[in-house]
């Protein structure tokens, strides 16, 4: 009779088999990530290699298995849909008890690029901090058991929140990947600049106590015992083993609540639905009467529900701050970075209607006039300053306390101010001439065939948003390089000011009857995804 593992791993090999037959594309995109990824596995093997014998090659060790470790923690947060057999209620309704389904999963998990990629930076630091024979015997062990804690541990949080992720509510938890890979970009970026001028020991004092946390801990204990000390290595192993049995023994409890209890997630969201109406109405109250107040709350809407609106606002949102405050940090950024948060957030302005989909027809229906037109875009770009003016502003604000160069504020202000107003203008412009769907499946933010179109408006706009901005650059440094500007550089504050106004009210005033003239081929556009 054939076992349930085995079942389970070829099931996992044949939906990878049939998922890369759909498409061409789709098995040449999987062949040269697969590629990228392991050729980076193996320059960190190499690089692993190098530091054997020094000094500090414990502490980088340890650091990157407990990274390790809570990179599998989160991915399934964040990619719910990236392996189906992650999700165990598929296979509720088959006879299967937990124990042999927990093994069938486990060994199941082991299939794949991210597990391979795993198991070559943990063999290469076991091998960096590897001394002696019983050093190498015990870094089998290690890795095995490092392995087995990481993926243990990305099955026991997707079983444990599987209802959540399968459900719409739960897919927003991916909205924070985007926030989550730019902090981490600059983490890193900040962390490796400082282990640049100061050395791996940086890194001691965290490893101290990391060396005691599963499955960094696993990886410690080769190191313990090419020290010769066996004790510590028994406590290490003990850990590992103890927090691996702890894994798989929750995993099992949770897999058997969910193959014999109700799902009572709908009542969770529908109570969550109920909450948001009322804070809506709430806001809604605040807002403009009319049209202007409508198209604004809808606005609001989409970015508060909309998973692919949201993931753009929390990237923009993110980014924009970390780059002047990182760079302010790390005492190399210039105040000027602060107008990269006006730039990001100007971005939401391309491409208006795009976020509506097919729905844009309901859109489309009331707009009969050039003045619906304009009426629509001001109301969309009313929506979009409510959070990106206080945004913008605070950003500006934080930069300048950081780097202390509070004279330069009211220039710097005012330049974000013009440049979030050229960025409205054009993208008001953009969302009429270039509109483009967005797919509401997968992780594309472009409908096929409409990659190029994207590119254009995007880039398009932003060149010509910088370019509409020349007067005030050239201005700021026209005053920059005068003998006497200093003294009047607050005036860039409410020229800025009312420069942005300008061009914003002039940008929708010209798009509008582009809007009312192209509304069928908008319409056709970006009903496409």
């Amino acid at each position: 009779m054939t076992s349930v593992t085995s079942t389970v791993v070829r099931l996992k090999l044949s939906l990878l088999r049939n998922g890369l037959r759909q498409s061409g594309g789709r098995r040449a995109a999987y062949i040269a990530s697969a590629v990228v990824v392991l050729l980076f596995a193996a320059l960190q093997f190499l690089g692993l290699l190098a530091l054997r014998g020094h000094e500090h090659a414990v502490s980088l060790v340890v650091l990157l298995a407990a990274v390790l470790g809570l990179g599998w923690a989160v991915m399934p947060l964040f990619f719910p849909t990236g392996d189906e057999t992650l999700d165990p209620t598929r296979l509720v309704m088959l006879p299967l008890r937990p124990r042999p389904l927990v093994r069938a999963l486990l060994a199941a998990s082991l299939v794949g690029i991210g597990p391979l990629f795993t198991l070559l930076l943990l063999v290469g630091s076991a091998i960096s901090v590897a001394h002696g024979a019983a050093a190498f015997v015990t870094a089998v062990v290690g890795v095995a058991l490092a392995l087995l804690l990481c993926v243990s541990l990305a099955r026991a949080v997707a079983a444990a929140n599987i209802r959540l992720l399968t459900s719409r509510k739960g897919r927003d938890l991916a909205v924070l990947s985007g926030l989550v890979i730019a902090v981490g970009a600059q983490v890193v970026n900040f962390g490796a600049q400082r282990l640049g001028s100061a050395g791996l020991g940086e890194l001691d004092p965290a490893a101290a106590v990391l060396r005691w946390i599963p499955p960094a801990s696993a990886i410690c204990m080769v190191d313990s015992v090419s020290e010769g000390s066996y004790g510590v290595a028994v406590a290490q192993l003990a850990v590992s083993a103890g927090a691996l049995v702890l894994l798989v023994a929750g995993w099992a409890r949770t897999l058997t609540r969910l193959m014999t209890a109700p799902d009572g997630s709908t009542l969770q969201a529908a109570d969550a639905a109920s909450r948001e109406r009322g804070t809506s109405t709430g806001l809604a109250r605040l807002l403009p009467a009319g049209r202007t107040g409508t198209v604004m709350e809808r606005s609001l809407r989409y970015i508060w529900r909309d998973p692919k609106t949201k993931a753009a606002w929390v990237t923009s949102l993110a980014i924009g701050l970390i780059v002047p405050v990182f760079n302010a940090l790390q005492g190399t950024g210039s105040l000027y970075f602060a107008c990269f948060a006006a730039g990001m957030l100007g971005i939401q302005m391309y491409n208006q209607f795009g976020q509506d989909t097919s729905a844009f027809w309901i859109v489309a229906m009331t707009i009969s006039s050039p003045r619906d037109a304009y009426v629509e875009l001001r109301g969309r770009a009313l929506a979009l300053l409510l959070i990106t003016l206080p945004y913008a502003t605070v950003v500006v604000v934080v930069t300048t306390a950081l780097l202390g160069d509070w004279p330069k504020l009211p220039e710097v202000l005012g330049l974000s101010l013009a440049l979030l107003g050229a960025m409205l203008a054009t993208g008001a412009w953009t969302s009429a001439r270039f509109p483009y769907s967005i797919p509401q499946e997968g992780h594309k933010n472009v409908a096929p065939g409409q990659a190029g179109l994207a590119c254009i408006a995007i880039l398009g706009g932003m060149i010509s948003a910088a370019l509409l901005c020349a007067p005030v650059i050239a201005l700021t440094i026209w005053l920059n390089i005068s003998a006497t500007g200093e003294s009047w550089s607050w005036l860039l504050l409410p020229v800025g000011a009312a420069y942005g106004t300008a061009i914003t009210l002039l940008g929708l005033r010209l798009a509008a009857p582009r809007t009312a003239e192209r509304l069928p081929e908008i319409l056709s556009a970006v009903s496409k995804g």
